[in-house]
C-alpha cells in the first residue's frame, strides 16, 4: 500500500512513527510520502525515521491542487491522507476524486455561525461542505473516509460498538474527553493539540443534537458537568465544545437515540484565556488590514503560540478520550464509558511525541492496515460509525492504545459483556 500524507505536524509525525513501529519490514505499507508546506519539517521527520526511501519528504502547498496532483502522478498512492487544517478538506477531497485515489481525514470543514442567532440556531453545519460531496463519491466506487482520528474517529467507532454489543435501547450518547496533563512549574494554559483547530472549536457555538429538535447550538462553555475519568485522572468539569460527533452519530446510530453531545474538560484557566482571545477578536478567521498587507488573526496567533508538538514533550499526566452511553440492556438501566487513556511520558518514550497527537494518529493507521489486508471495503463517503467497529476495536491494543470499558452505576452489571469486549479487543490474528 502507498500513502500520500499531506501534513507532517504533530499528528503527521505520530502517524509515520506508528507506521514504522507497526510494520517495520514494509510487509503492507510500501511507502508513506511525507508532504508539508514546511519542507524542512517534513525532512526532519523523515531523517528521524531513518528510512528516507520509504518515507520520502516533499514540499507541497495544499491550496494548490496542481501540486497535489503532481505528487499523486509521481508517487502513485492508493490513498491521500489529509492531516492539515480542516479548511483544506474540501479541496483535497476534490483532488483525490479527480485523480481516482481513496481519501481520508481526521476532522471536518468548519461550521459558520448563524448570522443573527448563533447560540440557538445552526448556520452552516459543521462538515456540510464535505457531506454534500457524498453523491459523487458514492458513484465513484472509491472510499472517502471522513473523521478518522480519535475524536471524531475512535469515539464514533465506540458509539457504534455500544449500539451493536452493549445496548438494546439508547437514550443518550456523550463524547467525554479530559486530562490531567501539565508541565511541572509551568504557569498559564497549554495547548495539547493544533492551536488553530483548538481555538476554533472551543469558541464556535457548540452543536447538540436532540431527536425532537434536530441540530441546534448553545453558547461556548455551556452546560458544565462533573465527569469522572478512569486510570487516576479523576473528576473533572466538562463543558460543551463544537465537534463532529453530534453531527455524525445521529445519522447512523438508532435504538431510540434521543440526544448527542460533546464535552471537554478545558479547565477554568484555559477558558479564561479563550474568553480574552474572543474579546480581542484574535479568534477571527477573517483577514484584516495590517501595515501594507492583510493578516488573519487566528493564523497569526497559531503561528506565535508555542507548538504543542514541542511543549507536549515536557508534559506529565494522562489524557482520556471516550464515549458515555446511557440506555437499557435486558430491560435494565445501563450506563457505560468506553474509553482510551494515553500516558504522556509513555508516548514520548515510545514514539517521541506527546499523548494527544499520538491518540489522534492511531485510528488512521489501523484502517490503513485493514485496507491493505483487504478487510476494509466501504466504498463511497463514510464516517466511522457507518463502518463495522469490531475489526478496528480488535486492533487497538496491538497498536499500543488498548480500549477500556467502565461499567458505571446502574441496574445492569454483566460479566458476559466484560468477557465479550475482552474477546473483541484481543489482537486479531495473534
Amino acid at each position: 500500500m502507498r500513502v500520500l500524507q499531506i501534513g507532517v505536524g504533530g499528528v503527521g509525525e505520530s502517524v509515520a512513527k506508528l507506521a514504522q513501529l507497526r510494520d517495520p519490514h514494509a510487509d503492507w505499507l510500501e511507502r508513506l510520502v511525507l508532504a508539508d508546506y514546511d519542507e524542512g519539517r517534513a525532512t526532519a521527520v523523515a531523517a528521524r525515521l531513518g528510512e528516507e526511501r520509504r518515507f520520502p519528504a516533499v514540499k507541497v502547498d495544499a491550496t494548490r491542487p496542481e501540486q497535489v496532483e503532481a505528487l499523486i502522478a509521481e508517487h502513485k498512492p492508493d490513498l491521500l491522507m489529509n492531516l492539515v487544517e480542516p479548511k483544506y478538506n474540501a479541496g483535497l477531497m476534490d483532488v483525490a476524486l479527480e485523480c481516482r485515489v481513496h481519501y481520508m481525514d481526521s476532522g471536518s470543514v468548519s461550521s459558520e455561525p448563524h448570522p443573527t442567532d448563533p447560540y440557538c440556531q445552526i448556520g452552516v453545519l459543521l462538515g456540510s461542505r464535505q457531506w454534500e460531496k457524498k453523491p459523487q463519491w458514492d458513484e465513484s466506487g472509491l472510499m472517502a473516509l471522513l473523521g478518522f482520528g480519535v475524536e471524531p474517529g475512535m469515539s464514533d467507532f465506540f458509539a457504534r460498538f455500544a449500539e451493536k454489543h452493549l445496548f438494546d435501547e439508547i437514550d443518550e450518547i456523550g463524547v467525554r474527553d479530559g486530562a490531567d496533563l501539565r508541565i511541572p512549574g509551568h504557569e498559564g494554559p497549554l495547548f495539547g493539540f493544533n492551536v488553530w483547530s483548538t481555538i476554533e472549536e472551543c469558541l464556535d457555538p457548540p452543536i447538540v443534537w436532540e431527536k425532537e429538535r434536530g441540530y441546534f447550538t448553545t453558547a461556548p462553555f455551556s452546560e458544565p458537568e462533573t465527569f469522572w475519568l478512569p486510570d487516576g485522572i479523576g473528576a473533572v468539569e466538562m463543558v460543551n465544545v463544537e465537534h463532529s460527533e453530534p453531527v455524525f452519530i445521529p445519522r447512523v446510530i438508532g435504538k431510540g437515540l434521543r440526544r448527542v453531545t460533546f464535552k471537554y474538560a478545558l479547565g477554568e484557566e484555559f477558558i479564561a484565556a479563550l474568553k480574552v482571545l474572543r474579546t480581542c477578536n484574535l479568534h477571527s478567521k477573517r483577514p484584516v488590514r495590517f501595515r501594507d498587507g492583510e493578516l488573519v488573526p487566528l493564523d497569526a496567533l497559531a503561528a506565535i503560540v508555542p507548538s504543542p508538538a514541542d511543549t507536549g514533550l515536557a508534559m506529565i499526566g494522562k489524557t482520556a478520550a471516550g464515549v458515555w452511553v446511557k440506555g437499557r440492556k435486558d430491560g435494565l438501566e445501563r450506563q457505560v464509558y468506553l474509553y482510551q487513556v494515553a500516558d504522556n511520558e509513555e508516548c514520548v518514550d515510545r514514539l517521541g511525541c506527546q499523548a494527544v497527537v499520538a491518540q489522534t494518529a492511531f485510528t488512521s493507521l489501523i484502517v490503513w492496515e485493514l485496507m491493505a489486508a483487504g478487510r476494509w471495503d466501504y466504498p463511497g463517503l463514510r464516517t466511522p460509525e457507518m463502518c463495522d467497529p469490531d475489526a478496528y476495536v480488535g486492533l487497538m491494543a496491538a497498536h499500543g492504545f488498548a480500549p477500556g470499558l467502565l461499567e458505571m452505576d446502574s441496574a445492569f452489571k454483566s460479566a458476559a459483556d466484560q468477557a465479550r469486549i475482552a474477546e473483541l479487543v484481543a489482537p486479531i490474528g495473534s
